[in-house]
């Protein structure tokens, strides 16, 4: 996202990994969105954007380049959703700390949303309860949407190692 205001950044990349309970990847999509340079270039703004500027760059110049439509790409994901989940069923979302990730879809993409579960999996519930064990996973930071989604499930996986 070019910040963290639901309502006043948007949604710059996304991406989405289907898996099973298992969680061994079954299919990926991923996309740009197209977003107005100068919301860009006002909002991606402060110390984050400066430590990752080079992300920030590449993200830029994939939207600007690359980037299509958000209600086009609210279609691919809907129809991803349908090719890879049962469409009589929610899908469940997950990831670390995506009740901020929801309320940019709630926001952009309603109808996205209303096909979501209210139940998520949030792996950043897991690292708060595992770093008390002094079990520490560090994630990468790529800040990149696939990568990011990727670090999230080897995470998880490594909590789950835990409980064995």
């Amino acid at each position: 996202m070019t910040g963290f205001d639901p309502v006043k950044d948007r949604i710059l990349e996304v991406a989405c990994i289907a898996t099973d309970f298992d969680l061994v990847e079954i299919a990926t999509y991923q996309a740009s969105v197209k977003v107005p340079k100068t919301l860009m270039t006002r909002r991606m703004i402060g110390d984050f954007w400066e430590k990752f500027s080079t992300v920030r760059d590449a993200l830029i110049a994939n939207s600007v380049e690359q980037g299509r439509p958000t209600k086009s790409i609210e279609s691919d994901l809907l129809k991803f959703l349908d090719d890879h989940f049962d469409s009589k069923q929610p899908t469940y979302l997950a990831g670390n700390s995506i009740h901020h990730d929801r309320k940019f879809v709630a926001h952009e993409w309603p109808t996205l949303d209303a096909r979501l579960h209210y139940r998520m999996l949030d792996v950043s519930a897991w690292k708060i309860i595992f770093e008390q064990y002094r079990q520490k996973f560090t994630k990468p930071e790529s800040h990149r949407a696939l990568e990011d989604i990727r670090g999230s499930i080897e995470e998880l996986k490594f909590y789950l190692k835990g409980l064995k």
